[in-house]
């Protein structure tokens, strides 16, 4: 049973509520920053097994919300849990990022065999998390947009520019697109999943969306994330979506238009009065913090604050990161975010 939007701060602002004090929650706010955080992960062994294991994972999920009292709190989980259920091995080494193999730019699609159980412990979590948290609370889940996630499956691992899989985009585009359209598919199962498990909305991280042309952004990034959105809301009409492509820059408007998100993720380089000139009137938005500034703190930290919360005097806006909090971040200045934003 949902609670109504207006007890639940960030699920109203969501559904285009513009609210004097914005709602807040920081992308990663679950993470390596918190001491309670590191624990749990030493005594689990690794990140996989703790994001599979649901007890561990709810318990992860609940810690910055009993700390701070954010107003969302965000599945603890991995936007490669998808190509882990498509049949691909993942693995997480010590001090590196992760991996999947095969990788799909030497290996086909079909050569995969799903494995969607891989899927249940993460439906298990949503359930344990949505009858602990506080009813004031909104539970976000969430999933990688296709673009981004075939990134890691074309090339088995993270790169700075995406060459590997931007090549197979241009010289293979049917072969890529069929990755794209797997991912799709799948991403709507899942999310769907997680709405009947019992999260309040959901956000499309592509975090590598920057690194593609504008032809190709409407290739590879708005078609397959509209698909997602449409696909979400024939099943879940009321269930916001928050789309968060990293790196759009100029082409957000077109992304916020086209996709049919019910709330766009501004990443830091966004200039927050350009978007609220530019983008749809009444689109709720959230962001968009630098992490450095919140690392450095002080006077830096207070000025990049007052301008974001200045720079939406009429949009329903949801204060956050422009991307995920930094493993380095000082407790102290967390809370003093939180300070500034509730006054």
């Amino acid at each position: 049973m949902h609670a109504q939007p207006d007890s639940k701060p960030l699920l109203s602002v969501l559904n285009g509520q513009r609210r004097a004090r914005p709602p807040m929650w920081l992308m990663r706010q679950a993470g390596r920053y918190l001491p309670e955080y590191r624990a749990l992960r030493a005594e689990k062994g690794g990140f996989l097994a703790l994001a599979t294991d649901p007890e561990a994972a709810c318990e992860v999920t609940l810690q910055p919300i009993r700390r701070f009292g954010f107003d969302g709190a965000i599945l603890f989980s991995d936007i490669l849990m998808v190509p882990w259920a498509m049949g691909q091995d993942l693995t997480f080494g010590p001090g590196e990022g992760p991996r999947l193999t095969p990788r799909l730019v030497d290996s086909a699609l079909d050569s995969l065999a799903a494995v969607p159980g891989r899927l249940d412990p993460v439906y298990e979590t949503v359930r344990r998390v949505a009858a602990a948290l506080p009813a004031e609370t909104t539970f976000l889940g969430f999933a990688g947009s296709p673009w981004t996630v075939a990134t890691y499956m074309v090339a088995g691992q993270g790169s700075k520019d995406q060459a590997e899989t931007r090549g197979m985009a241009y010289r293979a585009p049917a072969a890529f697109g069929a990755i794209i359209e797997a991912i799709v598919a799948l991403t709507i199962d899942y999310l769907s999943g997680q709405i009947e498990a019992g999260v309040e909305a959901v956000q499309l991280f592509d975090s590598w969306a920057g690194t593609l042309s504008p032809a190709q952004f409407e290739r590879w990034v708005i078609a397959p994330n509209a698909a997602i959105v449409s696909g979400l809301k024939a099943r879940h009409p009321d269930v916001p979506v928050i789309g968060f492509p990293k790196g759009a820059g100029g082409k957000l408007p077109a992304y916020a238009r086209e996709t049919g998100v019910d709330a766009v993720g501004l990443d830091e380089t966004v200039d927050p009065v350009w978007a609220d000139a530019m983008l749809p009137e009444g689109l709720p938005v959230q962001g968009n913090l630098d992490p450095l500034a919140l690392i450095a703190g002080g006077d830096a930290l207070d000025a990049a604050i007052d301008r974001i919360l200045r720079a939406f005097p009429e949009r329903p806006h949801v204060f956050n990161l422009g991307h995920g909090i930094d493993q380095h971040t000082p407790i102290a200045h967390v809370e003093r975010v939180i300070e500034k934003v509730r006054g």
